[in-house]
């Protein structure tokens, strides 16, 4: 009986420790460069030249995935692909996260935050270039930042040393006298 329990066990634990128990972890398979890229890929990649090759794979095989999109889509909208495309390349790392973090804040928010955001993106679009280009000047101004409040702790004054009235001198100078 012992015998039997202590196979059991056994078998249990190698069970448990064979690699059939635990996730097998997978190398992210390498994504192409932009010299492997073919023409097709790299025209519709084009804004993301200078920087593919400091994508990750993940990254890459998601623009890969839009680029095999772009032909099917009509001029207006490649047009419209590559100026944004343009854009978030411009945008550094740190940008790009608060966009995204943004954007899936937006998609979480109730419907009628979703309809005030396109109210106000429809007014944005429908106002005069001139007054597009000064918001957009004035949002890329950061604030000039303001001296920080001095921190120095304030010295209190020592308080006033009891003063002796000029007849009468201190019992130390008399002595010394």
């Amino acid at each position: 009986m012992a015998r039997a329990r202590f196979g059991l066990i056994l078998a249990v634990a190698l069970w448990l420790a064979s690699p059939l128990g635990h996730a097998v972890i997978l190398p992210p398979l390498p994504q192409p460069s932009w010299a492997e890229l073919n023409a097709q890929q790299q025209r519709a990649l084009a804004p993301l030249a200078a920087s593919w090759d400091k994508m990750n794979g993940f990254q890459r095989k998601k623009w890969l995935g839009i680029a095999q999109r772009y032909p099917s889509l009509n001029a207006e909208e490649q047009a419209r692909l590559q100026r944004r495309m343009t854009d978030w390349a411009k945008l550094t790392p740190d940008e790009r996260k608060r966009a995204r973090d943004k954007y899936k804040s937006l998609q979480k928010a109730p419907p009628e935050q979703k309809t005030a955001v396109k109210q106000k993106w429809q007014e944005y679009k429908d106002l005069p270039e001139s007054e597009k280009t000064r918001l957009k000047a004035e949002a890329t101004q950061k604030p000039t930042p303001r001296p920080a409040p001095s921190k120095q702790p304030v010295a209190a004054k020592p308080p006033p040393a009891p003063s002796a009235p000029p007849s009468i001198a201190p019992v130390d100078q008399a002595v010394a006298r």
